[in-house]
């Protein structure tokens, strides 16, 4: 079982995640058991995410952002304030998931009122999305930038090399390893839907 880093040592993205958790909870109308019971997770652990207590995986966080009718960016990243849909490398809104040995990138705005969002996923050496495979509830596309990723897909592991890509449609078991101790980076491009 992985440690959870301690509140001191999350990133401003991640401690922004809990109170914006808990914000869509509430406006949708739930109680924190409620909605861990249909997330199949602990009320404690839920209440420690909304907390910032802990780092979630990135699968824990798709999962509670597909239920609350939210992408997994709209968790971190700011509001596009201009027109202009420009995110600069050096200032691309992200968090990172002690958890999942993962860093995840928000390459649009949250709020760009598109029909795409686009994701860079960043694992270190044994990195995973997630301890099970997880469901998105829209397709996604991928390409791998760099190393050589395994995906779950449905019931097949499929390793992939840099340049390969992958179409994952809605509500496909997925999950993202690296089993290597290279960095992999995955480009992930998500239809969005709403």
């Amino acid at each position: 079982m992985r440690k959870a880093p301690s509140t001191k040592n999350l990133s401003t993205a991640q401690q922004g995640i809990g109170p914006r958790l808990r914000r869509l909870r509430k406006k949708a109308g739930l109680s924190v058991r409620t909605l861990a019971r249909q997330l199949n997770l602990s009320a404690s652990f839920l209440s420690q995410v909304e907390n910032s207590l802990v780092s979630p995986s990135i699968g824990s966080l798709e999962k509670m952002a597909l239920k609350l009718g939210v992408t997994l960016s709209d968790l971190f990243a700011t509001p596009n304030a201009s027109n202009m849909s420009l995110v600069r490398r050096r200032a691309r809104p992200s968090f990172t998931s002690g958890w999942s040995k993962a860093r995840v990138e928000a390459l649009t705005p949250s709020d760009s009122g598109g029909t795409l969002e686009a994701l860079m996923v960043i694992l270190a050496g044994g990195g995973t999305s997630g301890k099970h495979p997880s469901i998105a509830g829209v397709d996604q596309f991928a390409i791998v930038m760099k190393g050589r990723p395994t995906v779950t897909h449905g019931d097949q592991d499929v390793q992939l090399a840099e340049g390969d890509a992958i179409l994952i449609r809605a509500h496909t078991p997925r999950r993202w390893q690296n089993l290597t101790r290279y960095t992999v980076q995955v480009l992930i491009v998500s239809s969005r839907s709403h």
